[in-house]
């Protein structure tokens, strides 16, 4: 009996995912085509000369408990430094991970497969002074701000509490109306914008409520008096929002790590990846895939690959693009207007930072503890700023040194992306070096990477994408899985939940797509597990 065949469109989260699961759950084989010479997507790892770059930043947390679990039976969580049993608790959205760190367990030092525990600080860059993330109401603050500022941001927001934006268009009115008028201006409008490229009005409400979640001033507030009254000193936070969790896990080398073990372990067990493979041809016929096209970038030689399921994570765009049969004039309009952000990167290493850390969390070299830093400067375009050895020591080849990166978005095309790649270096180190945050004269070594189809976008055609959503969801035989597969700014436990549910769905015969659309990563437990049994 012939045997089944699914080929997989990309080598990232979601793609890995379902190969990893087709392979321990049924006798069907994975085929991986990735268009890149890399794994992992934007969560791979890049090895610059020893020192490595995380592409964006990535928490190990996840409210699925089936995520956790996942994460945790390919690299184990590290044991104790002691010989007692220790219980750590991985705090997000209400939901506590109970884990027990077992006497035996791998050892950092000794081993390269572990999972660290690791403590999250995010903070703001403002006026040259450091805001806590979210803003809370210190004395800091107050002091960073002044009282005028102060007074005016807590008027602002009690009028919106009073008077909210009835009906929210837009991601400004989300933001106005959980932080009030001049809080936005103050830290949401001119950030998001350099992010994204366009005005918060023209953005979709929906980015908002995907990224920001249940997060607003009360509870940043309510959060903060509660860190006065019952400081919890210890690994657990519990019942904290999405942007004030304390506490994730992180692969020793970086997300990279996670996924390329995941590659290693999908071709032991007889999947096959390709790499530098892009798909140029999709045939459908019968309300399924046939077959597509591939184009291997390393010859480039053309080749057919059929299959019996096809599962896609590529950018909507594109995937509509490659249809070779008659597609309806609205679906492809729709799909030609549907807008990524890219990202470039520049890797910075450096004897130390000119930036001193004046908290009180213990560093090594006294470095500043944070993971990243979300720059709100308006005279410079450097969005966020990575502190890679706060993410794991690791990701350093010498500890003494320090290595940073520093994230812009653009737009393929654009002054900022066709920059000379040494143009773009200097011009993003002189921006540092303003900001006081560098010195010049420590510049040990640089590199930079540029990724491109980074962020969907909700502006452009997507409050249309309904449309793309009913047309593809005839084909029987494909599944859109992951944040590019879908057109969602989500993270890589939604891609992995997606992958579950479409594997789900192939082995019980499926056809509906319905329950990889309602995936939500936000919802209780016993809802998540209902999507996932239907």
């Amino acid at each position: 009996m012939r045997q089944k065949t699914v080929i997989i469109i990309g080598a990232g989260p979601g793609g890995l995912t379902a190969a990893y699961e087709l392979l321990n759950k049924t006798d069907i084989k994975p085929i991986i085509f990735e268009m890149t010479d890399a794994i992992g997507g934007i969560s791979q790892t890049v090895n610059y000369k020893g020192n490595r770059i995380d592409i964006g930043g990535h928490r190990f947390f996840s409210k699925s408990d089936r995520v956790m679990q996942w994460w945790q039976n390919i690299l184990p969580m590290q044991g104790p430094l002691s010989k007692d049993d220790l219980i750590v608790d991985i705090s997000y959205q209400n939901k506590t991970q109970s884990i027990t760190l077992p006497k035996d367990g791998p050892e950092p030092e000794r081993t390269d497969k572990v999972m660290l525990v690791r403590n999250r600080l995010s903070r703001i860059f403002f006026l040259k002074k450091f805001f806590n993330y979210p803003v809370s109401l210190n004395m800091d603050t107050i002091n960073n701000l002044g009282l005028v500022r102060v007074i005016k941001i807590g008027l602002s927001y009690i009028y919106i509490r009073i008077s909210p934006i009835k009906k929210e268009k837009s991601l400004e009115d989300f933001f106005i109306n959980r932080f009030g008028h001049e809080l936005y201006l103050t830290f949401f409008k001119d950030y998001t914008e350099k992010v994204w490229g366009v005005k918060c009005n023209q953005i979709k409400s929906e980015w908002g409520a995907q990224r920001i979640k249940g997060l607003s001033v009360t509870k940043a507030l309510m959060h903060a008096l509660k860190q006065i009254f019952s400081k919890d000193s210890s690994i657990e936070q519990k019942k904290v929002e999405t942007s004030l969790i304390e506490q994730f896990l992180y692969p020793k080398f970086g997300p990279g790590h996670m996924w390329e073990t995941v590659a290693d372990t999908i071709e032991k067990k007889g999947g096959e990846i390709y790499k530098n493979h892009r798909i140029v041809g999709i045939r459908h016929e019968n309300n399924k895939i046939v077959e597509v096209k591939v184009k291997d970038e390393n010859n480039n030689e053309f080749k057919l690959q059929k299959g019996d399921y096809f599962i896609s994570t590529m950018p909507v765009k594109e995937l509509i693009r490659c249809l070779e049969e008659e597609v309806p004039g609205d679906v492809r309009e729709i799909a030609n207007g549907l807008i990524y952000r890219d990202l470039i990167v520049v890797g910075l290493l450096l004897k130390n930072l000119k930036i001193k850390n004046q908290t009180k969390i213990k560093t090594f070299n006294n470095l500043i503890p944070d993971n990243w830093i979300y720059i709100q400067e308006k005279d410079v375009q450097i969005a966020r700023l990575q502190i890679f050895n706060n993410w794991s020591p690791y990701m350093v080849k010498d500890p003494n040194n320090a290595w940073i990166g520093l994230e812009y978005f653009c737009d393929e095309g654009s002054s900022l992306w066709n920059m000379k790649d040494k143009d773009f270096i200097q011009f993003a180190v002189d921006e540092l070096a303003e900001m006081d945050i560098i010195d010049k004269n420590n510049i040990i070594d640089s590199t930079i990477i540029k990724m491109k189809n980074t962020y969907p976008a909700y502006y452009g055609t997507y409050d249309r994408f309904e449309v793309i959503r009913n047309y593809v969801d005839q084909l029987e035989n494909l599944f859109l899985i992951g944040r590019n597969g879908m057109h969602r700014y989500n993270n890589q436990d939604h891609s992995m939940l997606s992958a579950m549910v479409a594997v789900e769905n192939i082995i019980n015969g499926v056809k509906s797509k319905d329950n990889i659309w309602n995936i939500n990563i936000e919802q209780e437990h016993h809802e998540e597990k209902k999507v996932l049994r239907t």
